[in-house]
């Protein structure tokens, strides 16, 4: 039994539409532990309140081991401003971090430009990381590989027209999230 730990993002509220609702689902029926937790106030998110509910949720398994993290969107930004802050306070398994937005369009959303400020690309994150994110996303029009994943040094998997990689986009169910949940070496592709 794993556990994982699934962080949602800017204006979630954890739709039984979205791939992480749908995951958490697959992942409990299979008899592991996950916690997905609504973050406090996700139309108006404070960034200390966020790493404090991250802190938190981070803690160790009943079965003692370390959880997996799979963060959507802003909770990308918000894993790695934790990671900055107090790496060893983030002593995970491995990461999988989907569709962030850029710094640029983080910046210019008066409710998250927090998350965006200081943001230190360079940091260096302990466990194995890997970034997900779609073609034509519009909160990240750059593309993240660019922003994220060379910078950070991660192993990035592209999603032709993923855009978002939201329900929005066509992720409700998301099959090869569950397949790389269970074996880290599987590729990341569309639905």
């Amino acid at each position: 039994m794993n556990t994982y730990l699934i962080l949602h993002g800017y204006q979630n509220h954890r739709p039984a539409g979205h791939w992480q609702h749908w995951l958490a689902g697959q992942l409990a029926e299979r008899g592991h532990e996950v916690r997905y937790p609504q973050l406090p106030e996700p139309d108006a998110p404070v960034l200390e309140e966020w790493l404090a509910a991250l802190r938190e949720h981070l803690g160790r398994s009943a079965g003692g081991g370390r959880p997996v993290v799979l963060a959507h969107s802003l909770s990308v930004l918000l894993w790695l401003r934790a990671a900055a802050l107090a790496p060893d306070a983030v002593d995970v398994e491995r990461v999988l971090l989907v569709a962030p937005p850029s710094p640029a369009v983080t910046a210019s959303i008066p409710e998250i430009a927090a998350f965006a400020d200081g943001l230190d690309l360079g940091v260096r994150l302990k466990a194995p990381t890997r970034l997900v994110y779609g073609d034509g996303d519009p909160y990240c029009p750059e593309g993240a590989d660019g922003h994220y994943g060379v910078p950070l040094g991660l192993d990035s998997d592209r999603v032709p027209a993923g855009a978002h990689l939201n329900p929005d986009s066509g992720y409700g169910p998301w099959p090869a999230v569950l397949e790389w949940c269970e074996d880290p070496a599987v590729r990341l592709s569309a639905r």
